[in-house]
């Protein structure tokens, strides 16, 4: 029988190289010290070098559970329990599914213990919960930190900087730099009716697609977007708002011109489901069209997922027809209840804006009393006001929401109940406008087809 060795395991994350007692040298000095003090003459060192502890995706923790199933380790070393990892169920998996099966015991010298005994396994599985808790608490502050950075206007630093500036580490925000005159050139091209791709070869840019990433970033008239919400960034900005809002308002009505410009139905809905890529109609000699995985057609680039991807391709009359039927069948199955009749509502947003017209008024005429004698208790009465007023504006903007979302589900719900009556005296320009209303994506995957409604 080949001799058993200890496996001496150390892990330094990325954030913590340089962290006193951490280092590798460190961990492997003590490591072997304790061999040395308790006579194992045989061991191995297995050293995950900048990898995070969250999962078991580290190539030397592979290789020593390998080495534990064929039977070669009789003892597992480590400094401390979360360089083995910070996931509770990994490390109880590694010592309940790996190591006790193999008869191998695990020792951590920071935390004293060994799983040898009934009170060592016991720790284990305590500490091994503080070490996650302790995980998903960085993650935490992390994000609440990042968080409180935006509000502040400063960049969230690290990932990719946005085309046009550079990040200045210093004092955390964004500097324009000399691709910026590129991005103001990229805004007014595309306002003057130039194509994105025409764009890219004026500009000397790599693709199209860089164009658009250009256009839709918020960055660029001077805020930061994070998790949806949209701060005042510290930054200096590229564009003006009302640039960027001509530039989108392009963007939609161009939108809008290509879906109208083919007669095909489905253009723009249609996704692979092996790839994920998009699927365009391609002319299948006295076949017809078919559809065809972006992926398999190489002349932009940008839109493959799989070079290797095997979709085949599929009649494109099949699946129109097959969307046709769907979206019959949806409506004769979609039943409006009365509680959902959509009511018309007083009209609250005009009695909002007069109560905002009213206050904006007192607080002006406060703030011109304030000036003249500078009266604390006005100051106290003008933040009352001013709190009032961003109340009213909060539920304006609430109002015009939900004003939307009702008159959306009303035109959707005429539609249902028409659709059926209706469709076959519907150009192909008018039965695309109502696809679109109703789907929001059609997957193929092999000849499985599946529809996502957006009701």
């Amino acid at each position: 029988m080949p001799i058993k060795k200890a496996a001496i395991y150390i892990r330094v994350s990325t954030d913590a190289q340089a962290e006193e007692g951490y280092s590798v040298e460190a961990q492997k000095e003590q490591l072997t010290a304790y061999c040395v003090s308790k006579r194992i003459k045989h061991y191995e060192l297995y050293i995950d070098g900048g990898w995070s502890g969250s999962n078991l995706a580290r190539p030397e923790i592979q290789r020593l559970i390998q080495d534990v199933k064929d039977n070669k380790i009789s003892h597992v070393i480590v400094f401390k329990l979360d360089r083995l990892s910070r996931s509770q169920k990994d490390t109880l998996y590694l010592i309940e599914d790996v190591f006790n099966p193999h008869d191998v015991s695990f020792v951590s010298l920071n935390e004293s213990m060994d799983t040898s005994t009934p009170m060592g396994r016991l720790m284990i599985g305590i500490l091994s919960a503080f070490a996650q808790l302790e995980r998903e608490n960085i993650r935490l502050r992390t994000r609440m930190g990042m968080k409180e950075r935006v509000k502040a206007g400063y960049w969230m630093g690290g990932g990719k900087i946005p085309f046009g500036y550079d990040y200045d580490s210093e004092d955390g925000i964004l500097v324009p730099n000399k691709d910026a005159e590129k991005v103001k050139q990229v805004y007014a091209l595309y306002i003057a009716g130039k194509s994105p791709q025409v764009i890219a070869n004026l500009l000397g840019l790599k693709y199209e697609k860089l164009v658009t990433q250009i256009l839709i970033r918020k960055c660029n008239y001077g805020v930061i977007e994070y998790n949806g919400e949209i701060y005042q960034g510290k930054h200096e900005p590229i564009i003006s708002k009302e640039t960027y809002d001509m530039a989108m308002k392009c963007m939609y009505e161009r939108k809008a011109v290509r879906a109208n410009s083919t007669e095909h139905l489905l253009t723009g809905l249609v996704y692979c489901g092996k790839c994920g890529a998009k699927m365009r109609y391609i002319k299948w000699g006295g076949q017809g069209y078919k559809f065809m995985c972006y992926s398999q057609q190489k002349s932009k680039p940008y839109l493959v997922k799989d070079p290797d991807c095997d979709q085949p391709k599929i009649s494109a009359e099949e699946v129109e027809t097959m969307v046709k039927n769907a979206i019959f069948e949806f409506a004769d199955n979609y039943a409006l209840d009365k509680e959902d009749k959509i009511i018309e509502p007083e009209d609250t947003i005009s009695l909002l804006l007069s109560q905002k017209e009213i206050l904006e008024k007192k607080i002006k005429r406060l703030y011109n009393i304030y000036a003249e004698s500078e009266n604390s208790i006005l100051l106290d009465t003008i933040n009352d006001l001013q709190k009032q007023l961003e109340k009213i504006n909060n539920q304006i903007d609430f109002e015009e929401q939900n004003s939307n979302i009702l008159q959306l589900r009303e035109e959707k719900n005429i539609i249902l109940s028409t659709v059926k009556d209706i469709w076959d005296i519907l150009s192909v320009q008018e039965q695309k406008t109502i696809i679109r209303k109703l789907i929001d994506k059609i997957i193929i995957t092999d000849a499985h087809i599946t529809i996502n409604f957006s009701i």
